[in-house]
């Protein structure tokens, strides 16, 4: 049985630390269900992941975060799951999980690629410095790894208190 919910923010409530962090937890719940699948990523850096999308989610500096396993030699992916911070409007809170069949992914390794929002953009260059320290995964600039051809499935998401994520799953033909 799948639990889906609704969720609409008024002017009056906050987004917290709190909500931030149940978020970041589904997405952790996610990434748990990879290892398992897959043996990637690791235990310690889910906690890393999701306390840097929680960061990010609260004050409004993620757009999107990538996590799946891509061919390195022409930077694609095989296997993605993505998330796109939401706010506003109708939400969905989903269960963790709801992925495709598992997949032969040898020789692809695990990858993670964000993007920050524009909200982000706008602050001053030691802003974000500031922001990018604070946080529990050192990034470096980077490309985005494609998606040539594959299927993309929408639909799933986590909410609470107005703001969260929606995830699509894409997998490479």
């Amino acid at each position: 049985m799948t639990m889906t919910g609704s969720y609409t923010r008024s002017a009056s409530s906050s987004f917290t630390i709190t909500d931030a962090r149940y978020v970041g937890g589904r997405v952790a719940a996610d990434l748990r269900l990879l290892f398992n699948l897959y043996g990637e990523p690791s235990l310690d850096r889910i906690d890393n992941f999701a306390e840097e999308v929680a960061l990010l989610l609260r004050d409004g500096y993620l757009d999107t975060v990538d996590y799946g396993f891509r061919d390195t030699a022409n930077n694609a992916w095989k296997l993605r799951l993505r998330y796109k911070a939401t706010t506003g409007g109708q939400l969905v809170d989903s269960r963790p999980g709801n992925f495709p069949d598992p997949v032969d992914l040898t020789g692809y390794g695990f990858y993670s690629f964000l993007t920050y929002s524009s909200a982000f953009d706008l602050l001053t260059g030691t802003q974000q410095a500031t922001v990018k320290g604070a946080l529990p995964i050192s990034r470096t600039t980077g490309v985005a790894p494609s998606a040539l051809s594959g299927n993309t499935t929408a639909g799933h998401g986590y909410a609470r208190n107005g703001a969260g994520v929606s995830r699509d799953v894409y997998l490479a033909y």
